[in-house]
């Protein structure tokens, strides 16, 4: 999926705006996203508002993703190796948002299991991008440092959405049993402690090495 620099200046903002477009669509029609949650709740439905204060600063980080990423060029890339990691990135990020943007539509529609499609596209792509590409953490980089940030929550979203639209679009009005119970708070365990690696920086050779 790689991309150039210049390419990846573009797609990400606009994918960005699509997403903030679709997410304002989600709260503003008739029935809005909360009435199809309210609709639709099953074990593993979060609260509502806890998202929405998931989701604030969340976006503030992309903001400043964005803007670093914008402002960044060839000379920025040879003197930060982490720019070429927001270039790499820029692709899985893109298609997250586009996902998102999606899932919004057929979620709004009540077409929940088309809606779980996207779920699925977009957390397979980011969860891939962080286990399978992402550098270790140069917190000498604010880039390094943003690109975690971003790319790390992005996935957790995407773990998130998967947990709950999976549950709603095939176990709707279920309660969750014991057996769910211990399954996500083993899971969340496992999965916090595996998406933040130990924090790294660059050594004289700019190769990477554990504080």
């Amino acid at each position: 999926m790689g991309v150039s620099l210049s390419t990846a200046r573009y797609i990400a903002p606009i994918s960005f705006a699509i997403d903030f477009a679709a997410q304002q669509y989600g709260m503003l029609s008739t029935p809005n996203m909360k009435d199809v949650h309210d609709a639709n709740l099953s074990f593993w439905s979060p609260q509502p508002f806890f998202i929405a204060g998931f989701f604030f600063p969340q976006q503030l980080f992309q903001l400043a993703w964005l803007w670093r990423l914008w402002r960044s060029n060839d000379q920025s890339a040879l003197e930060d190796g982490a720019v070429n990691t927001m270039v790499d990135f820029s692709p899985f990020y893109t298609v997250g948002n586009l996902c998102i943007a999606s899932w919004m539509v057929f979620w709004n529609a009540s077409d929940l299991k088309t809606s779980n499609i996207f779920v699925v596209i977009n957390s397979l792509a980011q969860l891939y991008y962080i286990f399978g590409r992402l550098p270790p953490m140069n917190l000498n980089s604010t880039n390094s440092v943003l690109t975690h940030i971003v790319s790390k929550t992005f996935a957790g979203i995407g773990i998130l959405d998967l947990l709950h639209n999976g549950s709603v679009a095939y176990f709707v009005h279920q309660q969750p049993s014991t057996a769910v119970k211990v399954l996500t708070g083993t899971a969340s365990i496992v999965a916090s402690k595996n998406l933040w690696r130990p924090p790294y920086i660059r050594s004289p050779k700019s190769d990477y090495r554990a504080l």
